[in-house]
């Protein structure tokens, strides 16, 4: 992956960090972000306050003791695509898998309530916010790069109904997993490893030769992903300063 990466120096003009400079959800953020020098903590307490920032475990560790809050505690992983492990990936019984190929409003049920209170990665939402424009901005590939080919759908065969989806993005030149989420009602159980297995087929067939996530530390879905052939990359955590 391409990284332009940016460096912030303490009062001595020597680099203390360096990190990609990105935004999400509305706020900049730091991310990747790599210590260079002694000073790390000052600098990002006093140059970058009011970004989230992502780095290693122990600079996070070190940012909580000085006030930061945590935002999410998460593992890279990356999946090689040619001799990953075989799962199957054909859609159960009354549901097929389809290209990614809907707005955003046609997700947003599914999206909304594969996260409910108490799930790793739930994030309580004011009424006013805009969900289905926040979804909206990542299928136009605003956040994380285009949306790829290799993204699918689960539809319910009784009513045309989006119950699931893998998406996949180009994030910087590496095919990374976006999204992936199920409605836990309206969908059965084990759906998600045969649609991602399936959107990683398609991946494969494109052309592509691996991919990524990432996921929040206690996040049960950790478990498919290792059965798919992920494995763990780096672990980053991210706060807000």
């Amino acid at each position: 992956m391409s990284e332009n990466r940016q460096f912030r120096a303490g009062p001595d003009g020597v680099p203390a960090i360096s990190f990609v400079e990105a935004v999400r959800d509305g706020r900049p953020k730091a991310d990747l972000v790599e210590v260079l020098g002694p000073g790390a903590v000052d600098v990002i307490m006093s140059q970058l306050r009011g970004w989230t920032v992502a780095g290693p475990v122990d600079l996070a560790e070190r940012l909580l003791d000085r006030g930061a809050v945590l935002v999410r505690h998460a593992h890279e992983m990356r999946c090689d695509l040619p001799g990953r492990p075989p799962v199957p990936s054909a859609a159960p019984d009354g549901h097929r898998f389809t290209p990614c190929d809907r707005p955003a409003e046609d997700l947003l049920p599914a999206w909304l309530a594969a996260y409910p209170p108490g799930h790793p990665d739930h994030r309580p939402r004011d009424p006013g916010t805009d969900s289905a424009g926040e979804l909206a901005q990542i299928l136009a590939g605003k956040v994380l790069g285009p949306v790829l080919p290799c993204s699918a759908l689960a539809v319910r065969e009784d009513g045309d109904e989006v119950v699931a989806a893998v998406v996949i993005t180009d994030r910087d030149g590496l095919p990374w997993v976006i999204e992936a989420f199920r409605h836990p009602a309206r969908s059965p159980r084990g759906l998600g490893a045969p649609l991602l297995a399936h959107a990683l087929g398609r991946a494969e067939a494109s052309g592509l030769a691996s991919v990524g996530l990432a996921v929040t530390e206690g996040n049960p879905a950790r478990r498919v992903y290792e059965r798919l052939g992920f494995r763990v990359v780096r672990t980053t955590v991210t706060v807000r300063v």
